[in-house]
């Protein structure tokens, strides 16, 4: 019989929202605790406009730093201080504050820094930019990391190209948990969602430019001239007054909504009929994971990086061109349709549960991941 190997485990995020990376932390975070390691949350800091989610067996540390250079001092004081066995940390600012705390510290704990987003976006090749300042730092500490993982295999590529053939590998965010499983469950408000007339498509995330929200809802406005049904977009942002004029000015008050910010968008999910991603620019949409695993037949642009990998080309949704309101809304149409269905859907995300994400972080760090899981 193997006996269970307990670790001291450190997952580190910068500031908490609602949004994909803390929230992917934090899942992780449980993950581990769940498994019966002893974990501590690094949080640099929390909006006190937000409630932060439940985190039993976890031991929160709030930094109170909002800038991610602050965090540095702190932790370099708690490498020194608790000595983790593993820090996990994640986004590329932090990933390189998080080594050079490492390197100062003194601490021979193992590393695994996670990429959230294109490094396209994140570092630049202008000379003394800040991105180029970013890039050369990231570069000077890199080796220290035992592993540099991606979220998805086509950032993986990117990262080799703008690191010269770094050694990024590709480990995905665990977004199927029994936490998340519960939350679907909870009652709703909202008649749409709860007398189910028509059909309702939900998208979620920031009102920003890069998350393709216009498209939508002209695409919505070409979806209403061969069938009623309805949209609700959770999420707030600079962009909720244009949509909301953009919504008036079309004539969609009666079939378009924007929900606001929710703490729990996964009860929606799981009673509606269709979700539509209908971004820019993504790294691995988590929210695309969420709505498959509620039950949400996809519909999602085929944006770089990410939804093509999680939806295999057609497989398991619907691919659309970026920036093509008509286009999308022949794909809903379809989705709307022919549904995918839940055993599909079930196959799709399997690679994105607790046991496949930890065991696959297991074995980048070559740790047997029979003697650290119970």
């Amino acid at each position: 019989m193997i006996n269970f190997k307990k670790m001291k485990i450190c997952v580190v995020t910068p500031n908490f929202t609602i949004a994909g990376v803390p929230l992917a932390q934090i899942r992780f975070a449980r993950a581990f605790a769940n498994k019966g390691h002893d974990v501590d949350l690094i949080v640099g800091y929390i909006a006190p406009k937000y409630n932060f989610p439940d985190v039993n067996n976890v031991r929160l540390i709030h930094l109170n730093r909002q800038q991610v250079r602050g965090m540095l001092l702190p932790l370099i004081g708690y490498l020194k201080k608790n000595k983790p066995d593993i820090v996990f940390s994640a986004e590329d600012h932090l990933n390189t504050i998080t080594l050079f705390a490492t390197i100062f510290s003194g601490s021979k704990t193992k590393i695994s820094c996670s990429s959230r987003v294109t490094p396209f976006d994140t570092y630049s090749n202008i000379l003394f930019s800040k991105r180029w300042i970013l890039k050369q730092l990231m570069r000077m500490v890199m080796p220290r990391a035992n592993v540099l993982t991606c979220v998805s295999k086509d950032m993986v590529e990117q990262y080799k190209t703008v690191f010269n053939s770094s050694p990024h590998v590709c480990v995905y965010n665990i977004v199927v948990d029994q936490h998340s499983q519960k939350k679907m469950q909870e009652p709703v408000d909202g008649n749409w969602f709860i007398d189910k007339s028509e059909p309702v498509i939900v998208a979620a995330g920031r009102l920003a430019p890069w998350k393709g929200f216009t498209d939508l809802i002209l695409a919505i406005k070409e979806l209403t001239k061969s069938r009623v049904a309805r949209l609700v977009i959770f999420g707030d942002g600079p962009m909720r007054g244009e949509l909301q004029t953009l919504i008036g000015e079309l004539e969609l008050n009666s079939v378009v909504k924007l929900f606001g910010y929710v703490e729990n968008p996964l009860k929606y999910f799981s009673r509606a009929d269709v979700f539509v991603l209908s971004s820019y620019v993504e790294g691995l949409p988590n929210v695309l994971i969420e709505a498959m695993m509620c039950g949400c037949t996809p519909v999602s642009t085929d944006c770089p990086t990410g939804p093509r990998e999680v939806l295999q080309d057609d497989k398991y949704g619907y691919l659309v061109p970026v920036n093509d309101p008509v286009a999308m809304a022949a794909g809903i149409e379809k989705a709307l349709e022919s549904p995918i269905s839940k055993t599909l859907l079930k196959e799709a995300i399997s690679s994105f549960s607790e046991d496949a994400v930890i065991n696959r972080h297991f074995e980048v760090l070559g740790i047997n991941s029979s003697e650290a899981n119970t």
